[in-house]
């Protein structure tokens, strides 16, 4: 059942993007920093990044669109066909863990350091990205959702 008009919460803003962002890098600093996601990540093949990558858009929309009945992905702004509050949690949830992995150097820390050579660490970092989001996607998700 759709709430009036009214009701609904206001279009996206930006205040809405600062709101994930602080949920999507609570979540996502602990796993950045966690040695087994990397030794995890150096495990993974592709395929599996893959479904890692769509389990985070899936938990994402889910969480925006079908978990928050005050949202309706019809009438949301959109951007090429994609609703924009969805473009803006997907970018901070795996932004915000590859900005974290840079800015504490933890390819290097976990990947170069422990052996993996320079061509795999851009694999694996994205790898561990994919594995990383899942977890701040629902952190921003979250946040965007109560506040």
């Amino acid at each position: 059942m759709k709430r009036p008009r009214a009701l609904r919460r206001p279009d996206f803003r930006v205040a809405d993007i600062a709101q994930q962002s602080v949920g999507g890098f609570l979540l996502a600093g602990p796993f950045v920093v966690t040695e087994e996601v990397w030794v995890l990540a150096a495990g993974m093949n592709w395929i599996q990044a893959g479904v890692t990558a769509a389990l985070v858009a899936l938990i994402g929309y889910a969480a925006l669109y079908r978990a928050d009945t005050g949202r309706d992905v019809d009438e949301e702004p959109d951007l090429v066909g994609i609703p924009t509050r969805f473009v803006s949690l997907m970018t901070v949830a795996f932004g915000s863990v590859l900005l974290l992995a840079l800015i504490f150097d933890a390819p290097e820390t976990f990947l170069v350091e422990g052996g993996i050579g320079d061509g795999a660490v851009v694999a694996t970092t994205a790898k561990a990205v994919s594995l990383g989001a899942l977890f701040s996607v629902v952190g921003a998700a979250t946040a965007d959702s109560v506040f």
